[in-house]
C-alpha cells in the first residue's frame, strides 16, 4: 500500500488554478515534513514546496506568491493551492515526507506518492 497518494492534476490554462492534495494512507501527516515536488519532461525532480511538522513554510523561487502548502489535519491531507499557473509549471508533481519529525528537503523524504500531472495549456 502506497503511504502517499495525491489527486487533483489535470489539464489546465495558462492562468488558471488548480489544487492537489496528498493524503496519507498510514500515518498522520501532521507528525511528519511534506513536500510538494515536480518533474517536468527533460527535467531534474525539483522540490516545490515544504511544510514541516512545526508548520513552517518554505517555497522555490518560482513558485513564490503564486503557490501555498497547507495541511489540514481532521482530514490527514496536505495540499498544494497552485494560482496564476504558467506552462513551466507542467509536470508531474509529487507528495513526499519526512521519517516522523524530520525535517524538509528532498535528501530528507522518507516516502513518496506515485505523482500526478498537471499539465498547463492554451
Amino acid at each position: 500500500q502506497v503511504p502517499l497518494v495525491e489527486s487533483g492534476g489535470g489539464l489546465v490554462q495558462p492562468g488558471g488554478s488548480l489544487r492537489l492534495s496528498c493524503e496519507g494512507s498510514e500515518f498522520t501527516l501532521s507528525d511528519f515534513s511534506v513536500g510538494w515536488f515536480r518533474q517536468g519532461p527533460g527535467k531534474e525532480r525539483e522540490e516545490v514546496a515544504c511544510l514541516t511538522f512545526t508548520d513552517r513554510t518554505s517555497y522555490e523561487d518560482s513558485v513564490k506568491e503564486r503557490f501555498t502548502i497547507s495541511r489540514d489535519s481532521a482530514k490527514n491531507l496536505v495540499y498544494l493551492q497552485m494560482n496564476n499557473l504558467k506552462s513551466d509549471d507542467t509536470a508531474v508533481y509529487y507528495c513526499a515526507s519526512s521519517e516522523r519529525w524530520g525535517p524538509c528537503g528532498q535528501t530528507h523524504m522518507a516516502y513518496w506518492g506515485k505523482g500526478t500531472l498537471v499539465t498547463v495549456s492554451s
